[in-house]
């Protein structure tokens, strides 16, 4: 049988431009000799949908919308993702659906089983699971088993616990299948595609059959999904794989499937700093033009942050939608000015120069009978930061432009951002990502040329917020701190834990306290772009107002 793959990247809620991705997609496979057609989870109505599902019209208007698609789709059957009600009395509204159209009409549905409830997904909040069994279609003389998304995530290897009381693939492996679809919308962090590969993988051989694994791809609000879709043969080898962080459409015969490589082992990815590269410059592209802009801001201030976030607005918008601004104050060196001059130079932006001394002399003047009698501190400080938001907020109202915030993982896990300066913008593109991940990312831009400047790379960081200032001055050298922060963040560990595995008590304690301290910034910060396990945002969700101390 030839299958057709379709990795689209849709957008929630377009139920007309998703629509017709689907039906040129079809058609496009169909002419190319498919037999059967496979999309992504939730294809009609993008994924996640969130509380659209509570909008009285959304569910009619996406049934509505897999009508007119299966009114379309002919010989050649379907399997589509979408969303179905809940006929009977009690339970969650909604399924979590894939719907198998042929000859003008829905002949079968199937229903998803298991819903995520960890990290971004909060699936039971809309959708019930499947009341029976996963579905089981025969088509072209084939036993065809289908599944969605996490139908198929309950390997031993994945948490030390089983989440689920029933697994889709034991009672997948009594029914003799031919064929298994899987359509998913997998959000992608770093490391997952070798995981994912191996889940699709030893799904084949403990059916025994074939497994087509069609993922979604594109940006959704802080969500990447990076397609990556495959299919193995029933031996657990790769038969075939679709590009990731791309659309993509491809026919794969699996009777020729009988061969391919090896599985990906579990956590291993290919060039690592290209893939988080490939992430950020789709998150950041459909970001803003699924939002409705197409041009960038960014307040160049000389320092690798900054420079990161321009280079990776060049990559995902073009350099001509690109504005880098220097806003020197009296304390801002030399150096900054000439590396944020010569960054944008290097990209091909715009580089405009705004000096904020004068506001920022005026602001102090005017907090001065205040102020009187009282010691310059963080209050002084942030003022500089803060002027130079305004500043950036008036460019981006008066030109339409998205503004992008340039803090990093590290600074925003400790407070180390100013809210209301250089905290402000539409989009955090760079708060999932460590500072010495940032360092690592534009050695990798420089790897054939100087785009980043050498200078920038190699100086000592500092926010230039008072004079000869540098982070360590506040702050523990990056490695340390990054190694901290991944225990204490994204694996949840104890300062008592941290302590014990040799980490120096006073800075554990100073760190936890500080990441405590500040999670009511996090609250209040710009959607940021998701590529580990645990980012700040939807998927982490600690109290603002708690008084636990691990």
């Amino acid at each position: 049988m030839r299958i057709g793959l379709a990795q689209l990247n849709t957008t929630v809620g377009d139920l007309p431009g998703n629509r017709r991705l689907i039906l040129d997609a079809y058609r496009t496979l169909v002419a190319q000799g498919a037999e059967l057609v496979v999309f992504p989870e939730l294809v009609i109505c993008g994924y996640p949908p969130r509380d659209l599902l509570f909008k009285s019209s959304f569910v009619p208007d996406v049934e509505a919308s897999l009508a007119e698609i299966a009114a379309q789709i002919g010989d050649v059957p379907a399997f589509v993702g979408t969303v179905v009600p809940n006929p009977a009395a009690a339970g969650r509204r909604f399924f979590n659906a894939a719907a198998f159209c042929r000859k003008g009409e829905v002949v079968n549905v199937a229903h998803k089983c298991l819903l995520p409830t960890y990290d971004v997904f909060d699936e039971d909040r809309y959708f019930e699971p499947a009341t029976t069994p996963p579905l089981v279609v025969s088509h072209a003389g084939k036993t065809i088993g289908v599944t969605i998304c996490e139908d198929i995530w309950t390997h031993p290897q994945l948490a030390p616990r089983n989440l689920y009381h029933f697994e889709p693939l034991h009672f997948l492996a009594g029914q003799k299948l031919d064929l298994m679809v899987n359509l998913s919308a997998s959000p992608w962090h770093h490391k997952k595609a070798g995981l994912r590969t191996q889940l699709v993988t030893d799904a084949a051989r403990q059916l025994g059959c074939p497994v087509v694994y069609v993922n979604a791809v594109g940006g959704n609000d802080e969500l990447i999904f990076d397609g990556g879709s495959l299919v193995s043969n029933a031996q657990g080898r790769i038969a075939a794989t679709l590009p990731s962080f791309e659309s993509a459409l491809r026919v794969v015969e699996l009777d020729t499937s009988d061969a391919g490589e090896s599985a990906t082992p579990f956590g291993r990815e290919t060039d690592d700093l290209g893939a988080i590269h490939s992430a950020l410059v789709l998150g950041l592209r459909d970001y803003a033009h699924k939002s409705g802009f197409k041009k960038a801001l960014i307040a160049l201030s000389g320092g690798i942050d900054s420079a990161l976030v321009a280079e990776l607005a060049v990559a995902a918008l073009g350099a001509e939608n690109v504005m880098g601004v220097s806003l020197p104050s009296s304390i801002s060196s030399q150096h900054s000015r000439d590396d944020a001059r010569d960054l944008a130079r290097n990209l091909g932006i715009r580089f405009e120069t705004i000096a904020i001394a004068d506001t920022v002399a005026a602001a102090e003047a005017s907090l001065g009978p205040i102020f009187a009698g009282r010691p310059r501190d963080v209050a002084e400080e942030n003022i500089q930061a803060r002027v130079r938001g305004v500043i950036m907020m008036a460019l981006s109202n008066k030109f339409g432009s998205l503004l992008l915030t340039t803090g990093n993982k590290s600074e925003v896990a400790v407070g180390y951002c100013t809210l209301y300066g250089d905290m402000c913008g539409g989009l955090a593109v760079i708060s999932d990502v460590f500072k010495t991940q940032v360092y690592d990312l534009c050695r990798w831009i420089n790897r054939d040329r100087e785009i980043i400047p050498v200078n920038t790379i190699e100086k000592p960081p500092s926010a230039e917020l008072r004079p000869d200032q540098t982070d360590q001055d506040s702050l523990p050298p990056y490695d340390l701190l990054d190694a901290i922060l991944r225990g204490y963040v994204e694996a949840g560990l104890s300062r008592r834990d941290l302590i014990a595995q040799g980490y120096d008590d006073t800075i554990v304690h100073d760190i936890a306290r500080k990441v405590d301290l500040n999670e009511y910034k996090r609250k209040q910060m710009a959607p940021g772009l998701k590529i580990t396990p645990l980012a700040f945002g939807v998927g982490r969700r600690i109290p603002i107002v708690q008084k636990y101390v691990s």
